[in-house]
């Protein structure tokens, strides 16, 4: 499922419709980190493309759908270019991580659009940082084990 924010009840709709086919949801339903920044932060650099409360409330709804997995990637991409920090991405990480659970979500690159903000190392790093303070096994699930899992490889 890769839509846009404001998409996300459609995403809703669709995995009800088809209960028993397992959805993952595409760079963490597209959070925008500019929606996270106060009004009158400088580094924002044009609108958002949504506001926080409603991804919130359609991510949680997501999740708690059982045959939803959620990928976290993509979110590099949509930071600010040249005054980002792991700090700007961590709300969308963290809600994603929280509202889903250790068990059904996974890392993705999104290389090489990632690239357009960050480099592929730069945002290893900073989803490692944001990560740091979770238990070492669900580390490991988000890196590594839930992708070898879901994926059967």
């Amino acid at each position: 499922l890769c839509m846009r924010p404001t998409d996300l009840g459609d995403a809703i709709k669709l995995v009800d419709a088809c209960p028993e086919t397992r959805f993952i949801l595409d760079h963490c339903g597209n959070g925008d980190p500019q929606a996270f920044f106060q009004p009158n932060d400088a580094r924002r650099k044009e609108e958002p493309q949504h506001e926080v409360a409603p991804w919130k409330r359609d991510i949680e709804a997501l999740a708690a759908r059982k045959n939803v997995v959620c990928k976290i990637s993509g979110i590099i991409a949509r930071a600010v270019k040249g005054s980002w920090s792991s700090a700007d991405l961590a709300p969308i990480i963290n809600h994603c991580l929280d509202a889903f659970g250790p068990d059904r979500v996974i890392f993705g690159s999104d290389w090489p659009v990632c690239t357009l903000v960050a480099s592929y190392r730069d945002w290893v790093v900073a989803l490692r940082e944001i990560i740091a303070e979770r238990p070492a096994a669900d580390q490991r699930k988000l890196l590594h084990d839930n992708a070898a899992r879901l994926y059967k490889v």
